[in-house]
């Protein structure tokens, strides 16, 4: 039986790095752009997220909720200079980017697969750290494959590969885009960086030119249920966790997979993976909770949780390469301290789902491994500056010692040629 999907979605995102000294004048351009609309959280309009966030994470992740009253509606009346002046003072800004109409697509030649980009979203932090995201979802199909050979494909079109050819034959059917490349230079202009641009190469060992995919499918419950065994569905399952195409046909080696991928199995019928590129899940119509409130779930208070995560791995890989630059290492220590005292080892959720899936999306990124690096690194380096800098003073000191011996001879010298006359 041909595995069916009852609704699915997907989100791409794209991590991006804005020059700290050029922060405001992004922000500034983001809030000059007609089409740019900055995302106000508000605890009545998103009261599942301000309850599912710890107040010191929610204060971090979204300083809006405080944008209120009279305090929201002169914000509101700036100018976007003055807006600009409160917003680069938060830890993170968003953005949403608004079309006439929804973006219709194809993948594909011919008989293609069609797809809706149904919202795109810019998120800042003020460290200069920012997310491109874009969501889609496939219209006039719910064949599993077609989701496959779609992410699959659509992940790759900001590469630098999908410049250079009609990349996997992806067709674009709007006004708004004409083909795959209108897209890439797009994301371009949203990021406001090209291939050509020094600080993609300066951190091109840091993000990644291909889409992070965070997916959810419901698949149809002929397909899973309990007179339909998960084993049925098994391989379609291993390829959409790790993002692979339908016709990956090779055995998936079970002892590399647990390596690779963390399956979270609390529920029956849901199934969340996490790798190092992307966050997936699938889950039964068996259970109306699961195509109803999950998916909302999942695209709401989980996806900032995977935004965090990102966060801090692009945070903590930032400052290891920093350590090539030992001139500002002073700032870096106070970066990382700082850092560590807003949200690392943070409890973000007091939600048990919501504990687990950010543990364990961590423990995917290895992001205690990065941390203990970063720290001992630090360490080093700090004695090293310490015992120079201490080796500094001690030089200093003996040319102050040697100064006041030559001084106080001179004197002696000269006192003694005085009283001689």
């Amino acid at each position: 039986m041909e595995l069916m999907t009852k609704y699915q979605y997907t989100y791409f995102i794209h991590p991006y790095i804005i020059d700290e000294t050029k922060y405001d004048k992004y922000i500034l351009k983001l809030l000059r752009d007609k089409k740019c609309s900055y995302k106000i959280f508000e605890k009545e309009k998103d009261l599942d997220i301000y309850n599912f966030f710890l107040p010191n994470i929610r204060s971090f992740l979204f300083p809006s909720f405080e944008l209120r009253g009279d305090i929201l509606k002169e914000f509101n009346d700036e100018k976007p200079e003055n807006q600009k002046k409160r917003l680069v003072k938060d830890t993170v800004a968003y953005f949403t980017y608004d079309f006439a109409d929804d973006i219709q697509g194809k993948v594909g030649a011919e008989n293609g697969i069609f797809f809706k980009i149904e919202g795109i979203e810019i998120i800042c932090f003020n460290t200069g750290i920012c997310f491109f995201t874009m969501k889609t979802h496939l219209e006039n199909t719910n064949k599993f494959t077609d989701l496959l050979d779609f992410n699959y494909r659509f992940r790759g079109i900001n590469s630098e590969f999908a410049s250079l050819k009609d990349y996997e034959n992806i067709k674009i059917q709007t006004d708004t885009f004409n083909d795959i490349k209108d897209i890439s230079e797009f994301i371009h202009q949203i990021t406001g960086i090209n291939s050509k641009n020094k600080v993609v190469n300066m951190n091109e060992d840091i993000i990644n030119s291909q889409f992070y995919t965070y997916s959810y499918v419901c698949v149809e419950t002929s397909n899973w249920s309990e007179k339909a065994s998960f084993a049925n569905i098994e391989n379609d399952f291993l390829r959409f966790a790790n993002v692979l195409p339908s016709n990956y046909n090779s055995d998936f080696n079970k002892a590399n997979i647990e390596h690779n991928l963390h399956i979270i199995e609390k529920f029956k019928y849901i199934k969340t993976t996490l790798s190092n590129t992307s966050s997936n899940v699938i889950c039964s119509g068996i259970d109306t909770y699961n195509y109803t409130k999950l998916p909302y779930e999942y695209e709401n208070q989980y996806f900032y949780l995977y935004i965090l995560s990102l966060y801090k791995k692009i945070f903590l890989m930032k400052l290891n390469a920093d350590f090539r630059q030992y001139d500002v290492i002073v700032k870096m220590r106070e970066k990382f301290t700082k850092f560590t005292r807003r949200i690392w080892n943070k409890e973000v959720t007091l939600d048990d789902t919501g504990a687990l899936y950010y543990k364990t999306l961590n423990q995917t990124l290895e992001l205690d491994e990065l941390y203990a690096e970063i720290q001992n690194k630090y360490e080093v380096i700090y004695k090293e500056l310490n015992i120079e800098k201490n080796n500094n003073y001690y030089s200093i000191i003996v040319l102050l010692l040697i100064f006041s011996l030559i001084f106080n001879t001179i004197n002696i010298i000269f006192l003694m040629y005085w009283l001689s006359r």
